[in-house]
């Protein structure tokens, strides 16, 4: 039990927060003018949530690795994107009528795993073994249902003129739902039955990820399964929490409005990042393109539905709809995503390509 105590102090930290913002939190979010007091609740509500996250994937890689390839990173894909989903769902219940934190965020999500997560793994796993090789399949199979999906859903809004500004209609909004879990739904049945060996590395699993794949301690299945919904439930409780000083120290600070999507994004992706990263270095790269394409794609055709279904619901507009600098980046990462992964090896060229884009996806957000 001690040691079990000792595995899991994340959850007294993640859970005694929770109940202390639950009991306090709307009197001690009342008043963020005190620029000392603001930074204390971000940084504590920040923190904890990040903490919580790295648990849930530390307990996903554990079932990862009892399910094998490719049901591992779809758990932790799957892991991620419902975390992503509850976030944004806490805060656009409690946000005001237009809402565009869930385009904000799918955008974050894609530039940081497409370009940003990519392009590191590809620089590191480059410079420490040259070339790495993976399966091509797998990834076009990733990219034929992204691009379209990302197209459809932060791209055509801005075109279409059934409904004012950058929204769909509700008929456009139910086709766009329909449209994107049935993919998704026949993606997985390629992934996990009928084509399972696009995902895995074409070598099969060698010496490197013999050797990183070890054991993840002695529990059970059960056990891991428990604790990562015990881990998901204070991220989602504390979610419209974080918003408030978020939004507060954006409309202080006059910064863009995208902050809001980056920061959120950046506390979903960041320990899912560190296990691709970690794969990358130990030559396992198509693990580390399973993460990043799958999250991305799980982000596309999970979340539009999601905010959609809520915008029904509330009675909310969702903006989904990309501006013109936005869309033009947001092709260009897929075009290039597309040359990268029609090539059997990759090297750090390919990886610098994509660093550049994510690098210009931040100088977008702070400069137009």
């Amino acid at each position: 039990m001690r040691r079990l105590l000792l595995a899991e102090w994340p959850l007294l930290v993640s859970g005694g927060t929770t109940g202390l913002f639950m009991a306090f939190g709307k009197g001690w979010l009342a008043d963020l003018s005190n620029i000392g007091w603001l930074c204390l609740m971000f940084v504590w509500l920040f923190g904890t949530i990040l903490l919580s996250a790295f648990a849930v994937v530390r307990h996903a890689d554990a079932l990862a690795e009892r399910l094998g390839e490719p049901f591992g990173t779809l758990v932790l894909t799957l892991s991620m994107s419902g975390m992503e989903m509850m976030m944004i769902s806490a805060i656009m219940y409690s946000g005001p009528q237009e809402s565009a934190l869930a385009r904000d965020t799918m955008l974050a999500i894609v530039m940081i795993v497409l370009n940003g997560l990519a392009g590191l793994c590809l620089l590191l796993g480059g410079l420490r073994y040259r070339e790495q090789t993976y399966n091509l399949y797998g990834a076009n199979a990733f990219l034929a249902v992204l691009v379209p999906l990302a197209v459809l859903g932060l791209v055509l809004p801005s075109f279409t003129t059934s409904s004012p500004g950058p929204t769909l209609s509700p008929f456009q909004a139910v086709f766009l739902i329909v449209m994107s879990v049935g993919l998704y739904a026949i993606f997985l049945s390629i992934q996990t039955v009928r084509h399972r060996d696009y995902f895995v590395a074409p070598d099969g699993p060698d010496a490197h990820e013999q050797a990183a794949a070890g054991p993840h301690g002695e529990q059970s299945t059960a056990h891991h399964a428990v604790l990562l919904l015990a881990y998901v439930l204070p991220i989602v409780l504390l979610s419209k929490k974080v918003a408030v000083p978020i939004d507060y120290g954006i409309s202080v600070l006059r910064a863009p409005a995208a902050l809001g999507g980056l920061l959120v994004a950046v506390l979903i992706l960041s320990p899912e990042s560190m296990a691709a990263v970690r794969a990358a270095l130990t030559n396992r790269l198509q693990r580390s393109i399973n993460l990043a394409l799958g999250t991305a794609l799980s982000s596309i055709s999970l979340t539009i539905p999601a905010v959609l279904i809520i915008g029904f619901i509330s009675d909310k507009t969702i903006i989904l709809g990309l501006d013109p600098p936005n869309i033009v980046l947001l092709v260009l990462s897929l075009v290039v995503a597309m040359l990268t992964f029609a090539l059997e090896r990759t090297n750090i060229l390919l990886g610098a390509v994509h660093g550049l884009l994510f690098l210009a996806y931040l100088m977008l957000i702070f400069q137009r």
